[in-house]
């Protein structure tokens, strides 16, 4: 019994243990939850402080600011309202002076309209003046106003013509001094550097003969032998009363020296029959187009023009046997090749485009025999059919003023075909041709008015012109000298240049009794 009442006590002492702890625990709980309600509205009444703080402080600073600023503004305002007052007080000046100006003009307009009547009102009396001086005037001199006018003008004329003519006389002294000069120190250079050898030629050669004998072995038997080298070679033998001699007439020297050649061989060999002249007029054709083509080769070589076609050299080297005035054609063309090149060198042109130009221009004169046309048309055609460049092709056709020139190396290759053409001793003329230019000339300068007579002197080189005094001024002379130069330069053809020298001369006589 006694473990059980130890027990009861134990359980009811467990439970008051139990139930005095949990009213600790209570107790203790709700002294801290105080605690904590006291620190929470602390710190709360801490916040409210410091809020109302802030917020005194911040009301200050706006206010402070809020006065700041209308501080400035009005400072501002009364900045501008100060700016107002000078703009005021600067438009009122302004107007003031405006105004004072409006005056003056008016005053000067009014002036002005005075000084302008009375300038009417004195042009007026001058104008009757001048109409009594002049009607004095007429009267005195014993003409009229017109009369005086073309009198004066007349006069102007006279001065005025002389003036230009001493003008035209002084310019063309002075461009004759610098471009002699110039063009003498060019042209005797290239001469100099370019002289070459000319060979005249003519429409016939001669072949000599061993003995009279070979003569009537070349007619053959009925004349078969001279009609098949006739027929083949397209040329005609002259058998004549002249010993040892056959002559071979043609138009076309390629013929000619086939033709001769082949004869020569037929002679040398003695064996002259039909089949035997075809062989050797084969053989000399073959011989003289290599002929041509070491020709060809040989002006290339000589000029220093590379790049050219096979077929444009065969067709120099045809020049060869072509000749104009007397004068070979590819000597020619290879002078007027170098003449070009030195020429283009003193003038800082291409030099290699000009020499090729010079070479090419007379290329025409290889086909003229073949083909209808002018040597220069043919030239242009063999120029472009071998994609020769558009200087090139220029050059040849602008080279007899065809077209007129474009380029400094048209004008180049004009300069040196005229200087290889026109030296002493490189063409000739026939009589008839020499005897009209001459006559063509001297009309030339009869056709002006006041011209009473002209002589064609020095082989042509110079014509001289006798005007009438009576009609021909001195100033005239040099102006009529310039326009007889122009006429003969667009109306005759000539070799090199043609001197105008005009004449005037003026005789007095009388006679002692």
């Amino acid at each position: 019994m006694m473990w059980y009442w130890g027990l009861v006590i134990g359980l009811g002492a467990l439970a008051v243990g139990i139930f005095v702890g949990v009213l600790w625990r209570r107790k203790v709980s709700e002294a801290k939850i105080g605690s904590a309600e006291r620190q929470a509205m602390q710190i709360l009444e801490d916040a409210m402080r410091q809020a109302e703080t802030r917020k005194k402080e911040s009301l200050i600073e706006a206010k402070e600011t809020i006065l700041r600023q209308r501080n400035e503004a009005e400072e501002e305002l009364k900045e501008r309202r100060k700016e107002v007052s000078r703009q005021e007080r600067r438009l009122v000046q302004k107007e003031e002076t405006l105004d004072h100006k409006t005056e003056t003009l008016e005053r000067k307009e009014a002036l002005l309209q005075q000084k302008q009547q009375e300038a009417e009102e004195l042009k007026a009396q001058v104008a009757e003046q001048l109409k009594l001086q002049l009607a004095a005037l007429e009267k005195i001199a014993g003409m009229t106003a017109d009369e005086a006018k073309a009198e004066m003008v007349s006069r102007k004329e006279q001065e005025i013509a002389h003036e230009t003519a001493r003008k035209i006389a002084e310019y063309e002294e002075q461009f004759k001094e610098e471009a002699d000069e110039k063009a003498k120190e060019i042209l005797s250079l290239a001469i100099q550097r370019c002289a070459a050898d000319h060979v005249s030629e003519s429409a016939i050669s001669v072949v000599a003969l061993p003995n009279e004998d070979m003569k009537g072995r070349i007619i053959g038997r009925e004349g078969r032998n001279i009609r098949t080298i006739e027929t083949l070679t397209g040329v005609e033998l002259i058998i004549d009363d002249t010993p040892e001699v056959i002559t071979i007439s043609g138009f076309d020297p390629v013929r000619r020296e086939i033709a001769r050649l082949a004869l020569e061989k037929l002679i040398s060999d003695g064996r002259i029959h039909p089949t035997r002249i075809e062989e050797m007029v084969d053989k000399a054709r073959r011989e003289v187009e290599g002929s041509m083509k070491q020709a060809g080769d040989k002006a290339v070589f000589e000029t220093g023009v590379h790049g050219l076609n096979v077929e444009l050299v065969k067709l120099l080297g045809r020049l060869k046997y072509r000749t104009s005035y007397g004068q070979n054609v590819l000597r020619h063309s290879i002078e007027v090749s170098l003449l070009a090149g030195v020429i283009a060198d003193e003038m800082g042109v291409d030099s290699m485009v000009a020499k090729r130009a010079g070479l090419l221009h007379d290329i025409g004169k290889a086909m003229t025999a073949e083909i209808e046309g002018s040597h220069v048309q043919i030239g242009v055609d063999i120029a472009k059919k071998y994609h020769e460049s558009k200087e090139i092709i220029h050059a040849i056709e602008a080279h007899h003023g065809d077209v007129e020139a474009q380029s400094a190396i048209a004008l180049i290759v004009q300069a040196a075909d005229a200087i290889s053409a026109a030296r002493p001793g490189a063409r000739r003329e026939n009589v008839e041709n020499y005897i009209k230019r001459l006559q063509k000339l001297e009309e030339i300068a009869r056709e002006f008015p006041g011209v009473d007579t002209s002589y064609a002197i020095q082989a042509g080189r110079e014509v001289r012109v006798m005007v009438k005094p009576d009609q021909i001024s001195d100033d005239q002379m040099i102006l009529m000298a310039h326009d007889i130069a122009k006429k003969i330069e667009s109306d005759l053809e000539y070799p090199g240049q043609i001197k105008v020298n005009l004449i005037r001369e003026t005789r007095a006589a009388d006679y002692a009794k």
